[in-house]
């Protein structure tokens, strides 16, 4: 079975939904910052099951989940970030 990488960020309309889509998330994923989470090694199934629990919480009309897959092996490392201030674009 395929295993891949996720990130799932979220804007929450309701302080306890926030909060209840973050103790769901916990169980899954790590968060990397205050409503963005890393889920490593999932597969299709696990993760339609995730999305199947946050969709029980959220209020369709008022709050936005998304879920990106992430092929870390041809990406920049999720261990560090980039300083957008200090970072030089050669062209």
């Amino acid at each position: 079975m395929n295993k891949h990488d996720f990130v799932v960020c979220y804007d929450i309309a309701d302080a306890k939904r926030i909060r209840k889509i973050a103790r769901c998330l916990e169980k899954y994923a790590f968060r990397i910052q205050k409503s963005v989470f890393f889920y490593p090694q999932a597969t299709k199934a696990e993760v339609f099951t995730l999305t199947n629990e946050l969709d029980a919480i959220i209020n369709q009309e008022e709050d936005d989940i998304r879920i990106y897959h992430v092929d870390v092996k041809n990406s920049i490392a999720l261990e560090s970030g980039i300083d957008l201030q200090n970072f030089n674009l050669v062209v």
